[in-house]
């Protein structure tokens, strides 16, 4: 039998069929030359190893093949704990725990699903990854949950919309060192007007991943010179709008990169490009030592498209372009999660905070607009390869647009309007 853990930087690592598109593709920018940090890829084959010991790989195949909804939850429940509490099979336990030993700490563990950063389905937000992990009992729990997260509702949802059996694929991970980064975020390598853009943010660039910051904004020519920044801002007491605090703003004192740092992250997605094969999305980070690439998956780029000469008359709000689309609707501004079913198909959302979990939204609204997250957030991402037009980082969306006016959303531009009322068309 092949082995269930090899580094990174094997040869065999490569194998999307074995390891998934983020874990083959990361191998293969190692390869080429860039920098990526070292680790470990899991073969799925650990994965469908433990549904077998657990004796869950029958219960796997009643989540979508059942037509009793009660029936398909329970399954996919008794699959999450099973994962998370069983012990983990002999065989694969003593790769996982040889591996991470070889690791330097603290550690990382991140999900590689086989059905990940593929086109049209990036999956981006819907699994899990786990920073900071100090111990070995850490570290396996990280290993259950991950695996556990294919069968999380989310996860269902998604592969739902996109004809997908979750029986079907499986989970393979990577063990990585943490990369102790005072800068990170993402990058696309192309945008509708052929820039490039990078977005920054301090710290470990989970919280511009999950849309929790408006990132440092940096637009680039295709020779990494800078054309446009504007500086990111950080709110706080971000909640549930039911008794929440205020939100609060801060701007950020000094830029997150430099031109040279800059430069070099367009050489590196230029350099992805060809391994790719055309334009990508790359999640990077800066510490000590320099920029690492973190991932790297292809990127859906739109056309720009002329606004209606009516909409230009109307009010406007600027932020971050999820990079598609052109829409209009009605604004439904939601606070929080537990106000989602008041958005109806054809809505626009507008929202202070655009997580991940609103990816359920997405099949139903026309747009989205939101307070906080920038282009390379996984909420853009999910939005892209959906094709819904989504402005991020507006400021004051939820306070200026109205509730129930018309909205006219532009992806590509990075703009907002809506019409005031009693003002005529």
């Amino acid at each position: 039998m092949e082995p269930l853990v090899i580094p990174l930087a094997a040869p065999e690592a490569v194998d999307a069929a074995r390891f998934g598109p983020k874990a083959a593709t990361l191998a293969a920018l190692g390869r080429a030359g860039l920098p990526v940090p070292g680790g470990f890829c899991v073969d799925a084959l650990a994965y469908r190893m433990q549904l077998e010991a657990l004796g869950l790989a029958g219960t796997a195949r009643k989540v979508f093949a059942s037509d009793d909804r009660a029936q398909a939850r329970r399954a996919a429940l008794d699959l999450r704990l099973g994962l998370m509490e069983g012990a983990i099979a002999p065989l694969a336990l003593e790769a996982l725990v040889a591996a991470w030993h070889a690791t330097r700490l603290p550690g990382v563990v991140r999900s590689s699903a086989l059905v990940e950063d593929r086109a049209g389905s990036s999956f981006a937000g819907q699994f899990e990854s786990f920073l900071g992990l100090e111990s070995e009992r850490d570290f396996l729990t990280a290993v259950r949950a991950c695996w556990a997260a294919l069968w999380a509702p989310r996860a269902l949802r998604y592969m739902a919309t996109h004809g997908l059996d979750a029986a079907d694929t499986a989970m393979a991970l990577l063990v990585q060192p943490l990369v102790p980064a005072r800068a990170a975020g993402g990058g696309l390598s192309r945008t509708a007007e052929g820039e490039m853009v990078v977005n920054a943010a301090p710290g470990l660039g989970a919280a511009v991943a999950q849309g929790e910051v408006v990132p440092d904004r940096y637009a680039l020519d295709r020779d990494g010179r800078l054309k446009e920044s504007s500086s990111g801002t950080k709110y706080h007491a971000v909640g549930c709008a039911h008794g929440r605090r205020a939100l609060r703003r801060t701007l950020s004192a000094a830029p997150c990169l430099e031109p040279p740092q800059l430069a070099e992250l367009a050489s590196l997605m230029r350099a992805a490009e060809k391994i790719v094969g055309g334009p990508v999305e790359i999640e990077w980070a800066l510490d000590e030592q320099g920029i690492k690439l973190l991932q790297a998956r292809s990127l859906q780029v739109a056309q720009a498209r002329v606004p209606d000469e009516i909409w230009l008359r109307h009010p406007r709000l600027n932020g971050h372009p999820s990079g598609v689309g052109w829409c209009t609707g009605r604004a439904r501004v939601v606070n929080c999660e537990c106000e989602l079913e008041r958005v109806a198909p054809g809505d626009v959302l507008v929202t202070a905070a655009a997580g991940p979990a609103l990816a359920e939204v997405l099949p139903w609204v026309a747009g989205v607009v939101a307070e906080l997250g920038g282009s390379t957030s996984h909420l853009a991402s999910l939005a892209r390869e959906r094709g819904v037009p989504m402005v991020l980082g507006v400021t004051d969306a939820t306070r200026r647009i109205p509730d129930g006016a018309m909205v006219a959303v532009d992806g590509v531009a990075g703009i907002v309007r809506w019409m005031q009322e009693g003002r005529a068309a």
